[in-house]
């Protein structure tokens, strides 16, 4: 005869297996695997440090001249793809000219014809034309993505204006990096004598000379007109165990974090700093001013300049606060594992036609910050750095369920504590987030063989949980109708 406790873990097992629709719970199995039959080849990771860089006027007159080769490549190619849509386009796709439909590997064999025939794309090492067309490539290949997944929003890729620098990829080769020195290749111009020596000084702690360097990217900041390296490099990370101890994690504008471990269901919250609210108000009153202003005087420039150093400071400053909340959190805890909801933050920051003042609000925040899938990745490549891993499994229905009796109920936004029929009294968050564990751990038994695997684990936190945070719940619920009909129904 199983006990209560025992057919409720039961109810809340199958209740949170059965909120899944197939595609997901397929999914979310496939992600399990990753900790029960972990892959015997780990790939290094691969970081990404942002260098700032100080060229002459000589060095920016060069950059200018090679970023302009890769723009014209750029729109030659582009306009090839666009003009064989435009006569394919209204044919059915066993009648289009499959033939001359331009792809990355016919235009990048056009290039050493192209340099004969126009000498000036012998200036650009070779690697950085090359990777200007895998990079058309590359958004081609998201934009069909996303119109295949139906964001009917997207667009394929534009032009590039001649007033924008465009950005230069130096994969691998082309770069010689000592020290805190790097030295870029080219061949502008034609003559030895007349050539300026592209080697810049790297501003910032790390260095480089030691480590394997993937790629070298150089660009700049159109409003600024500051120049900038993104430096993709690899690390050697330690081997990942799975320890039996995980941590879930809800993510959320309110409360960045709503955290519970598994070996103690112990819970933590973390406030969102919210740097909008000082900054947005700020923001707006000089944009108010500045549209009084006449478009492009001098006032006009002062006031936009302005708003922008506005702009990049609020950023930075929540940039830097999920850096430090990212990283407390993967120092500070004993899960080797650590699972985070898999929201789709684009369809959470479109805005809808019947949308009120907070959604609007709401929407704006996502938008303006990106802060959930940004801190998601800060989180994923840290505790990947630390041996950890993070997984992402679907979070469908956790802030609606009561975490205990597993009620379903519509909740508002505002509704900030669940009061449930049998006496839970608990954060939105948190709820949500134990509701996450919970849902872990019935996929992580369902992919064990041994039945006993599977009536322990979720048991367990249970009693760990509730007995330390809800103490009364178990007493209010067993004599409410709602326990009496759950207990019966198992």
């Amino acid at each position: 005869m199983l006990s209560k406790e025992h057919r409720q873990a039961k109810k809340v097992y199958r209740t949170l297996i059965a909120d899944l629709p197939k595609n997901e719970l397929e999914k979310a199995l496939l992600k399990i695997k990753q900790i029960t039959k972990p892959s015997v080849k780990k790939k290094p990771l691969q970081l990404t440090n942002k260098v700032k860089i100080t060229p002459t006027e000589e060095q920016k007159q060069v950059l200018w001249v090679l970023s302009e080769n890769c723009r014209l490549i750029h729109y030659f190619a582009n306009k090839e793809r666009k003009e064989w849509w435009s006569k394919n386009q209204h044919l059915p796709k066993k009648k289009r000219d499959k033939e001359n439909k331009p792809s990355y590997n016919k235009q990048s064999k056009q290039l050493p014809k192209l340099k004969e025939q126009y000498p000036r794309y012998k200036q650009n090492y070779s690697k950085t034309l090359q990777d200007t067309l895998r990079q058309l490539e590359a958004d081609y290949k998201s934009f069909h993505a996303l119109r295949k997944n139906g964001d009917k929003n997207a667009r394929p890729p534009g032009f590039k204006g001649k007033h924008y620098f465009t950005t230069m990829h130096y994969n691998q080769k082309g770069f010689k990096i000592a020290g805190n020195k790097i030295t870029f290749t080219h061949f502008y111009p034609a003559k030895k004598a007349e050539k300026v020596d592209l080697t810049f000084e790297m501003q910032g702690k790390l260095t480089f000379e030691n480590k394997k360097v993937k790629q070298v990217t150089i660009y700049q900041v159109h409003k600024t007109k500051e120049f900038y390296l993104s430096i993709i490099y690899e690390e050697n990370t330690p081997e990942y165990f799975d320890n039996g101890i995980y941590q879930t994690i809800d993510l959320g504008l309110m409360n960045i974090v709503a955290a519970v471990n598994s070996h103690e269901g112990k819970t933590i919250t973390i406030k969102n700093k919210r740097v909008e609210k000082y900054w947005q108000p700020k923001i707006e009153e000089i944009q108010s001013k500045r549209d009084h202003c006449k478009k492009y005087s001098n006032r006009w420039h002062r006031y936009n300049d302005k708003m922008w150093k506005m702009i990049r400071k609020q950023a930075n400053q929540r940039k830097d606060f999920q850096h430090k909340v990212s990283k407390k959190i993967v120092e500070n805890t004993k899960a080797n594992t650590i699972i985070i909801g898999d929201l789709n933050v684009k369809a959470m920051s479109e805005s809808k036609k019947n949308d009120k003042k907070n959604d609007k609000s709401r929407h704006r925040n996502m938008q303006s910050s990106g802060s959930i899938g940004r801190f998601a990745g800060f989180l994923t490549y840290k505790a990947e750095k630390a041996g950890k891993k993070v997984i992402r499994i679907s979070e469908r229905g956790t802030t609606k369920r009561c975490c205990y009796c597993m009620q379903k109920k519509n909740r508002k936004l505002s509704e900030r504590t669940i009061n449930c029929d049998c006496g839970l009294e608990l954060d939105r968050d948190v709820s949500g987030t134990v509701n996450i564990m919970q849902r872990f751990l019935a996929l992580l038994a369902l992919s064990q063989k041994r039945l006993v695997v599977r009536q322990r684990l979720l048991k367990e936190f249970r009693e760990k949980f509730f007995s330390d945070t809800q103490p009364n719940v178990k007493r209010k619920f067993l004599h409410s109708e709602l326990g009496g009909l759950a207990t019966k129904s198992n």
